[in-house]
């Protein structure tokens, strides 16, 4: 085992989704890895609870009411949450100049398509946070 990879305990997620439905499957998961939740149902919110939470990581909806999540990731740039890395998450199908366009950007560090894919997620988390999975627990035998 690694251990230079840590428990997921005590970093927190900021996941900014304005689909209730999305929402919830996505606090799922972040949980169920052993991460803190934090939620914004709207681009306005979003800053203002990345500003005063300061999370360790954003899982970001592209687009979101008020304000779009493409100039949400340039505002974060600036300020205490500049190094806080941010995963684009969208349902829209996006030619490769935009989503490579998006990933530049220097807070950016990934990008996913909606449906979001549950293992997918779970690892990604993992290794941009530097941490590891909670153990499992076996189910029973059949």
């Amino acid at each position: 085992m690694d251990n230079s990879l840590s428990a997921a305990n005590g970093k927190t997620v900021l996941i900014v989704e304005d689909d209730i439905g999305v929402m919830e499957f996505l606090k799922i998961i972040v949980q169920r890895e052993g991460f803190k939740v934090e939620d914004a149902y709207d681009g306005q919110e979003g800053v203002e609870k990345a500003r005063s939470v300061l999370p360790d990581l954003i899982l970001l909806d592209l687009m979101l009411p008020k304000t779009g999540g493409f100039e949400i990731a340039r505002e974060l740039q600036n300020e205490d949450t500049g190094n806080i890395p941010v995963v684009i998450m969208t349902g829209r199908v996006m030619d490769r100049s935009t989503s490579d366009m998006i990933k530049q950007e220097a807070n950016v560090r990934e990008y996913l398509e909606k449906p979001i894919k549950t293992e997918l997620l779970a690892a990604l988390l993992h290794r941009l946070l530097k941490t590891r999975p909670p153990a499992r627990k076996a189910g029973p035998a059949r």
